[in-house]
């Protein structure tokens, strides 16, 4: 990966954050999108403190002009965009009874308008870097769920983002294979963290998987040769039964 820019939602914690600490090591200098604040600046601080090279992109990816305003930031002072790791995501369980209809809408606004607009902004820059890198190969990781593969009791909209999230990967992956874009989906199960006290009430307390688990995972997808696709990936504590 030395050379490489890569972009990396989420990434002020857990998931995101943990990749983007990944592919550092990997040699990549890495664009950190979150919506900003002070753990943002901390965590592109201590990759730079560790001899890494990061930026710290704040923006709300909702908003479609601020995605394209991210992707833009991290091209401009980057130089180039060989891989985009969609992290940024929220959970909120509770059944369709007593769910307030605003953490629906938060859902679906991070979890997929925001996956959308910061991916179409991404893409053209993602086609050059295939065309005109070393590696000759770009990519572009979608980090959904188990959730996305079975439905459970007062996840369903929570499930409708991440079924959804997979479908779009796999029009996406057949899209761009002419382009020399892989796109790839990385399906975790319970990952310790904030949410993880809500999934434990589905999963009981068992081993929760680490955001470095994750990271790995993405690090070994964009890390293989441009003759290699992993299409998905799917990856569960050891004691999770769904």
């Amino acid at each position: 990966m030395d050379g490489a820019v890569a972009l990396v939602t989420g990434a002020s914690s857990s998931i995101g954050e943990a990749t983007a600490r990944r592919l550092v090591r990997e040699g990549a200098s890495v664009a950190l999108v979150a919506r900003g604040g002070d753990r943002l600046d901390r965590v592109a601080d201590d990759i730079m403190t560790l001899g890494g090279h990061a930026v710290a992109v704040a923006a709300d990816i909702t908003e479609p002009a601020l995605a394209y305003q991210a992707v833009e930031d991290t091209h401009d002072r980057l130089g180039r965009l060989d891989v985009l790791v969609n992290s940024a995501s929220i959970m909120v369980l509770d059944t369709a009874l007593h769910s307030p209809i605003e953490e629906w809408d938060r859902m679906i606004s991070l979890n997929v308008s925001a996956l959308l607009h910061i991916t179409h902004a991404a893409v053209p820059y993602l086609i050059d870097a295939a065309a005109t890198s070393p590696r000759r190969v770009a990519d572009l990781v979608n980090v959904g769920s188990a959730a996305g593969r079975v439905a459970r009791p007062v996840g369903s909209v929570y499930n409708l983002t991440k079924f959804g999230l997979n479908g779009f990967t796999e029009s996406l992956r057949q899209e761009l294979l002419p382009e020399c874009v892989r796109v790839s989906v990385v399906a975790p199960g319970v990952v310790g963290g904030a949410a993880y006290d809500a999934a434990c009430r589905q999963v009981g307390r068992r081993e929760a998987l680490r955001p470095e688990d994750i990271a790995d995972t993405i690090a070994y997808i964009v890390t293989r040769d441009r003759r290699v696709a992993v299409n998905e990936i799917v990856l569960r504590g050891g004691g999770q039964t769904w």
